[in-house]
């Protein structure tokens, strides 16, 4: 449970789910260091709020992570609520994406929410509490056609958090996972907060056209309300017992229900190959004696 002047460092606060976050804890009133890349696209309803800070933070940068974080240190003298938000989406086919596309995918996504949460740590070890939150994705549980990059990233994460909440549950700092499927922000809006392929190879025509056409097709469309996501996100860390992973989204829950149905059939059927891979053991013959 989060006290009740928790501070939040909120990356990604300029848009989508990010901002919305910011509004509802500030709504809740608690403090929040509002972090973007461009701080300036920050609307003015939360950077003109007495119990907000607002900072320049591009994850891919080392110094602006060490600088926004010592700001936000020496404003509110802790950080109690690390919500790793920013990132954006690479999506289109593997084999149409060039190697420096990916690695910027995961220098964002990945690496860049890894070192801002190195960073906190300390922070929070001294405190002897704290929550990361940090934003997967459906796509952290099951891929789809066309975000194989994206949801290497989302499933990086999933399993970095896995083994972080137990190396930092002594220190009295949980972790939690955020899964949403598709809220109505701006992700399907290229340009904005993902990326499509930049290579073409000819086995693709027709096929990646349409797959551009479905996503983009798809943007202010979303089942999801970012406006009810951080009003659940911050009800679900003020519970005393909160979840380690918390899946957002009404139509997700279906296809994520159905995938691990799916998934588990698969893993009881070959169970005979799975259980017959140790050594045998051996037993000694014993030497008959001579007469």
């Amino acid at each position: 449970m989060i006290k009740n002047d928790a501070v939040f460092f909120i990356t990604g606060a300029s848009k989508g789910m990010g901002l919305e976050i910011a509004k509802e804890a500030l709504q809740k009133g608690y403090r929040v260091a509002a972090t973007a890349r461009k701080p300036e696209t920050i609307p003015e309803e939360v950077r003109n709020n007495e119990r907000v800070f607002v900072l320049r933070l591009d994850l891919t940068n080392p110094d602006d992570i060490r600088h926004s974080v010592a700001a936000a240190l020496d404003r509110f003298g802790g950080i109690d609520v690390l919500i790793n938000n920013a990132g954006f989406g690479l999506l289109g086919y593997f084999e149409e994406t060039s190697e420096a596309l990916i690695r910027r995918q995961f220098e964002t996504n990945f690496f860049g929410t890894l070192n801002l949460t190195r960073a906190v740590l300390p922070v929070m070890r001294a405190q002897k509490s704290g929550y990361i939150v940090t934003t997967s994705s459906t796509s952290g549980i099951k891929a789809v056609e066309g975000d194989s990059v994206y949801a290497a990233t989302k499933f990086a994460l999933e399993g970095w958090m896995e083994g972080l909440s137990m190396e930092l549950a002594p220190y009295g700092i949980q972790c939690m996972i955020l899964e949403p499927g598709a809220f109505r922000t701006n992700f399907f809006r290229e340009g904005s907060s993902f990326v499509f392929s930049d290579l073409k190879i000819d086995a693709y025509n027709g096929r990646r056209e349409r797959l551009h056409a479905h996503f983009v097709e798809w943007d202010g469309k979303q089942d999801g309300d970012p406006v009810k996501l951080a009003r659940n996100l911050i009800r679900v860390l003020q519970d005393k017992e909160p979840p380690f992973r918390l899946l957002l989204s009404k139509s997700a829950y279906p296809a994520v229900d159905a995938y691990y149905v799916k998934r588990y059939a698969e893993f009881k059927k070959w169970r005979d190959v799975t259980v017959d891979t140790d050594f045998e053991e051996q037993s000694e013959s014993v030497p008959q004696s001579r007469k």
